[in-house]
């Protein structure tokens, strides 16, 4: 595969930084399939990291992560004959170094299958291709315009989605009850919605209660707590960016929620120690029914739910809320989908263009967005039976809010965030003054990224 040189010398510096991230008719596989076709012999390779198990299903025999895209290569090489297509599963937690080791070499992959803001400083480096020219009509009205605001960066489409996995709060309803707190519980497939001043009243009567119980699960350990963590600190209506992309959350209603947050900390209604806790940790005790309330996303809640029922975990009433907000509640969501590295030959990134618009489009392949979440409502709507939880998401999704912003440089950022956390949770720096020197430490990377982004010079 040639590697377009015109990009590189940026593009390797990019990565020497260290990106830390982890309703289509009957004829619509003949429109998806073919329109990039061409007559010269091309080679491609795929890399994802995993998403789910098998095709449609994780009850496949022999399913594994490389199932879907073995399964849509097969199909599409078939009407398309001169194309040959490899597939590599690579572990999230080694993207980067991969994907660094493959630039410095000239050996990138055609395509990657990940979550878009994982890989979005490739596209400011100016080595993922454009999307546009094979997102047609059709799709625009099928995904929500949410959707498209988390793929697209200066008005241009880096990744075509393909499902979503939509981050919220989880609580243990068996507790509220035993707490008192049954008017706070939602319906079974319902997303509960409450205020700072409900929340905190909950998390209070939680401890008085359950006293072996944390009430909260709150990690800062590392930069894996970006996205609740910056969700928490919209309850009062911070932003995070304003309209020219600068971080503004040391403004007075982004250093109250922190202040809100510090003060549940401070009150012992969250869980001990959070600066040194990962995700993981906390996950590991909300299952083992030692935290009441904690953090999910679509694809941990049906995970925690799946091993309840094999066994693996203790049975516990698990339900769904909304990270509480003064106005309204917050909502995030990581969109997953195909981009396509620019660095082949002209005919290599056609015919790859042409295969990611073939499985996000084909009407049987776009089937498999429920193993998270389905982009499309022509598939949503399909799928409505199987998913219980799924018109809930679909009414939450006038709450989610873009927490990378598609920013240059969010790697970055996501090391300066949790720093900043640890300081405040230690005492070390005040709310205020860990929030200012996040946003000036912030929008020096912001800026310093934007000069170096190919794409919005």
């Amino acid at each position: 595969m040639t590697f377009n040189k015109k990009f590189y010398s940026f593009a390797a510096a990019i990565l020497s930084i260290g990106l830390l991230v982890s309703g289509c008719g009957d004829d619509t596989k003949d429109e998806a399939a073919g329109s990039g076709s061409t007559d010269e012999k091309v080679q491609l390779e795929l890399w994802l990291t995993p998403q789910w198990k098998g095709v449609q299903d994780a009850s496949e025999d022999g399913a594994d992560y490389d199932s879907f895209f073995k399964k849509a290569a097969e199909d599409y090489t078939k009407e398309n004959p001169n194309v040959e297509i490899d597939v590599q599963v690579i572990p999230g937690e080694e993207r980067a170094d991969k994907l660094s080791v493959a630039m410095q070499t000239k050996t990138l992959p055609d395509m990657f299958f990940d979550s878009a803001f994982a890989l979005t400083e490739y596209a400011h480096a100016g080595i993922l291709a454009p999307m546009d020219d094979i997102i047609d009509d059709e799709s625009k009205k099928d995904i929500p315009e949410t959707i498209w605001d988390n793929v697209q960066i200066n008005d241009e489409t880096y990744f075509y989605p393909f499902s979503h996995n939509p981050g919220t709060l989880a609580y243990n309803a068996e507790m509220f009850e035993k707490a008192g707190l049954d008017e706070y519980i939602s319906g079974e497939y319902e997303i509960a919605t409450w205020t700072p001043e409900e929340y905190e009243m909950i998390l209070e009567t939680l401890k008085e209660k359950l006293p072996d119980v944390s009430p909260m699960g709150l990690f800062a350990k590392n930069n894996q707590g970006d996205t609740w963590n910056l969700s928490y600190l919209t309850m009062f209506g911070n932003k995070i960016y304003d309209k020219d992309g600068q971080i503004v959350v040391n403004e007075e209603n982004g250093v109250k929620a922190l202040e809100y947050i510090k003060n549940l900390n401070d009150k012992e209604l969250t869980t001990a120690g959070a600066e040194t806790l990962s995700s993981n940790d906390v996950n590991a005790m909300f299952q083992n029914q030692q935290v009441a309330v904690s953090f999910t996303n679509s694809v941990l809640f049906n995970g925690i739910l799946n091993d309840m029922e094999n066994g693996i975990v203790n049975k516990f009433d698990l339900r769904l809320a909304n990270i509480p907000g003064e106005k309204n509640p917050t909502s995030f969501t990581y969109v997953a989908g195909g981009a396509v590295f620019n660095t082949g030959t002209e005919a290599e990134v056609e015919a790859s263009k042409d295969f990611v618009k073939y499985f996000s489009t084909d009407k049987e392949l776009v089937k498999a967005s429920k193993n998270s979440l389905p982009v499309r409502e022509s598939v949503s709507k399909e799928a409505s039976s199987e998913l219980p939880y799924l018109e809930a998401y679909n009414k939450n999704s006038e709450y989610i809010f873009n927490f990378s912003n598609n920013t240059p440089g969010y790697a970055e950022l996501r090391n300066a965030f949790f720093p900043e956390l640890q300081a405040v949770f230690t005492d070390e720096k005040t709310p205020q003054e860990a929030l200012d020197s996040f946003a000036e430490n912030g929008n020096r990377i912001i800026d310093t990224n934007t000069e170096k982004s190919v794409i919005l010079k």
